[in-house]
């Protein structure tokens, strides 16, 4: 029989690393087997080799009863036992710790037993008699294989907290981005929704943003949020000199455990720039809050901040090219008007008259929009008409009225190239279409026919039939109406025509 007894004077260490033989990265082994010679063996053959610490127990049930109490690296078991088999401990310890390695033992090996065992999680299956070197040489193989996956595993998931944390931080910006890019109505709904959102992704107790009036070198509260307490105003004022700098820099500022504590713990500051001009600044703030800004916020701030500036601009200029064209449209409609008086008067009622259409129709302020400048230029095709056409004080003759007809379709065209204009355009071009499919230029009939051109088809008609024209006298209100009443359904909606009817 293989025996080893070890004795040490008794010794108090204060460093565990000057005992004898003490090996800071040893490991520990649980050894199972109700015969005292063979675990005893076992046990002294890994002491010997100074890299292991062995715990011995007799039975499952004493070795399931401690490895609940304190993992081991690694279990030797014996599967024949009273009371607990090995396979049953096997069970039991994967089901609490699936990375502990178990080797199985046994005098009566069978192909179930070992097929058994290697099903249920075991790494090695070991027949008695055995050669003790063996057994050891398998464990400190196998525990290596652990230490090396128990790293890698540790790398993976490290790695995997970071690309976590990457897309968190993708995703953050990402949805920063689609909200910004959804942000619609004035500029001051375009700033209430910056500060919103500002305050959504990083929090704190007070966000506002200021607007920066360079040649007077001072800032303006445009939209302030605040959920804590204290006068922002006066906490406005103690940060001026900060804004400035800011300002003058031109980058973002974060300020950590301030030395104003009563005033705020945690500032950020981040300039709204257009073309490297600031024009504003972002300023989120904690006070009572126990977290403090981190760089993640900041640079979700700064992303925020660059990207709403950017839409901004956008904006602006969208606007300006905007107006630039509908100037240099309503010049055309204006120079119509110069020929044909009727034309300026007509195209400004029809517009009034469309509008409270639509209002009365429920329609979006998008609707409303497109509907003024639609109807404001629903006749500028006319430029095209020739004088004795246009401006012939007699009734048309069939093929005079011919040429009359293709300037809804001259309107379209004139407007063809402006992609601003796409839906105005096709409103322009079908309000002279009829509900009953007989107008013009292509024969649309009922809801086929643009909503918002059968609401200027109403209007243009009644203001048409009332206006003074060379040839006749305009009807009375009561006279159009009756010609609208009587034509629903025939030439006009009778929904718009309803409408109509409410705004009188």
């Amino acid at each position: 029989m293989y025996t080893l007894n070890i004795c040490f004077p008794f010794f108090i260490f204060k460093d565990l690393s000057m005992i004898p033989h003490y090996n800071t990265d040893q490991k520990s082994i649980l050894i199972v087997d109700d015969d005292i010679t063979t675990r005893s063996l076992i046990a002294d053959a890994f002491e010997e080799t100074g890299d292991f610490i062995t715990k011995e127990v007799e039975n499952g049930i004493a070795a399931l009863e401690l490895f609940q109490k304190e993992p081991y690296d690694l279990v030797i078991s014996d599967i024949n036992m009273p009371g607990m088999s090995g396979i049953e401990l096997l069970n039991k310890i994967r089901s609490i710790d699936p990375s502990t390695y178990v080797i199985m033992i046994t005098g009566f090996p069978s192909i179930e037993i070992s097929v058994s065992a290697m099903k249920d999680g075991a790494v090695d299956f070991i027949t008695k008699p055995f050669k003790i070197d063996d057994l050891i040489h398998k464990t400190q193989l196998y525990l290596r294989q652990k230490t090396a996956i128990s790293e890698a595993d540790m790398k993976l998931k490290v790695d995997y907290a970071r690309l976590n944390d990457k897309i968190k931080e993708l995703s953050t910006v990402n949805y920063i981005y689609d909200i910004i890019e959804k942000m619609g109505g004035d500029n001051d709904h375009i700033f209430e929704e910056i500060v919103s959102l500002a305050s959504k992704v990083a929090g704190g107790e007070s966000c506002s943003l200021l607007l920066f009036d360079e040649a007077k070198d001072e800032f303006y509260p445009k939209i302030v949020s605040h959920s804590g307490n204290g006068d922002h105003c006066e906490i406005s004022r103690v940060l001026t000199p900060i804004f400035r700098e800011v300002a003058r820099k031109k980058e973002p500022l974060m300020i950590n455990s301030s030395t104003n504590p009563e005033l705020y713990k945690s500032l950020m500051c981040v300039p709204l720039t257009i073309r490297n001009n600031v024009f504003g600044l972002l300023n989120l703030i904690t006070k009572q809050y126990e977290k403090e800004f981190s760089e993640k916020d900041l640079n979700y701030i700064v992303n925020l901040s660059t990207r709403a500036a950017l839409n901004i601009e956008n904006k602006m200029l969208y606007e300006s090219i905007y107006v630039s064209i509908l100037d240099t449209f309503t010049s055309l409609v204006q120079s119509i008007q110069v020929r044909d008086h009727y034309t300026e008067v007509h195209s400004r009622n029809v517009t009034a008259l469309s509008v409270k259409i639509a209002e009365a129709m429920k329609c979006s302020s998008h609707e409303i929009e497109s509907l003024k400048i639609a109807a404001m230029l629903h006749d500028i095709g006319k430029i095209a008409i020739p004088d004795q056409v246009l401006l012939k004080p007699g009734r048309l003759t069939d093929e005079e009225y011919t040429i009359i007809k293709n300037h809804p379709v001259i309107g379209e065209n004139i407007l063809k190239s402006i992609t601003l204009f796409d839906k105005e355009r096709e409103i322009i071009r079908h309000h002279h279409e009829r509900w009953d499919g007989r107008g013009y230029p292509d024969g649309l009939s009922t809801t086929d026919i643009p909503k918002l051109s059968r609401i200027i088809s109403v209007a243009d008609s009644f203001d048409a039939m009332t206006s003074d024209r060379p040839y006749r006298k305009g009807l009375k209100i009561e006279q159009a109406i009756e010609e609208l009443i009587r034509n629903c359904n025939l030439q006009f909606d009778t929904e718009a025509v309803d409408a109509f009817m409410s705004t009188l």
